[in-house]
């Protein structure tokens, strides 16, 4: 069974991806497990990827796709409704 969230991205805007990388993003990977998504972003600065695509009217739109799927905006801590995670441990 095709999962709609799943097929969104495979097709994201060539333009958003473009957009992503200007703003220093390295690597982006999603996992789902059941309705579950986790995100993990390496990036140079957070809160300038936010700020750079915020200006952005493709990523608005992308934004508003996803709001069809998921009950949280993960990627705004603005509009989220949980701060993000503490990180407890890395290499």
């Amino acid at each position: 069974m095709a999962v709609p969230y799943q097929e969104a991205h495979e097709s994201v805007p060539a333009e958003l991806r473009d957009a992503f990388v200007q703003a220093g993003v390295r690597g982006w990977t999603i996992w789902r497990s059941g309705d579950e998504l986790f995100h993990v972003i390496e990036c140079e600065n957070y809160d300038r990827l936010n700020a750079a695509l915020e200006a952005l009217p493709v990523n608005h739109a992308w934004q508003a796709r996803m709001a069809e799927y998921l009950d949280v905006v993960h990627d705004d801590p603005r509009r989220s409704a949980s701060k993000p995670l503490p990180v407890v441990w890395e290499l």
